[in-house]
């Protein structure tokens, strides 16, 4: 599939590649179908790009890389619809946001995708997280994952 993008010009994405929301994502109810974008010039960032809106792209990263001891409690109702049978299934994103002189992280509600099922759901994730954990210049280091 061909998309026209705003931010990536024209891409190409296979079909099986597809990520399915099929609540869509709040705000953005009507985007259902999303790809998962690698950045070009930026290994920790990655970009879902709405497949059926080409000026809908939204910035997400590993919380971890950036939170090295964020945990995510997420009711096992919120993740019934992803069909996750197996934790190692699912891959966990933060959108990225800017508070116009630093950026943000949305931890309370991250996005949980099931690889091997290519759905979504963003969730609200249970405890005290913060809506816009700020980013600071003093990153701490990056933990090796295998």
């Amino acid at each position: 599939m061909r998309i026209n993008t705003s931010r990536f010009g024209r891409i190409d994405v296979a079909a099986g590649d597809v990520i399915r929301f099929p609540s869509g994502l709040p705000g953005l109810e009507d985007c259902r179908e999303w790809a998962l974008l690698a950045d070009a010039t930026n290994d920790a960032l990655g970009w879902l790009q709405s497949t059926t809106r080409g000026d809908v792209a939204l910035a997400v990263v590993s919380p971890r890389r950036f939170v090295p001891d964020y945990q995510v409690r997420i009711p096992r109702s919120e993740l019934t619809p992803l069909d996750i049978t197996d934790i190692r299934q699912a891959q966990v994103v933060v959108v990225v946001g800017t508070t116009g002189t630093s950026l943000t992280l949305n931890l309370k509600a991250p996005i949980v995708i099931n690889l091997e099922g290519r759905t979504g759901r963003q969730v609200v994730a249970s405890g005290e997280l913060p809506l816009q954990y700020e980013l600071t210049s003093a990153r701490p280091p990056l933990k090796k994952s295998a």
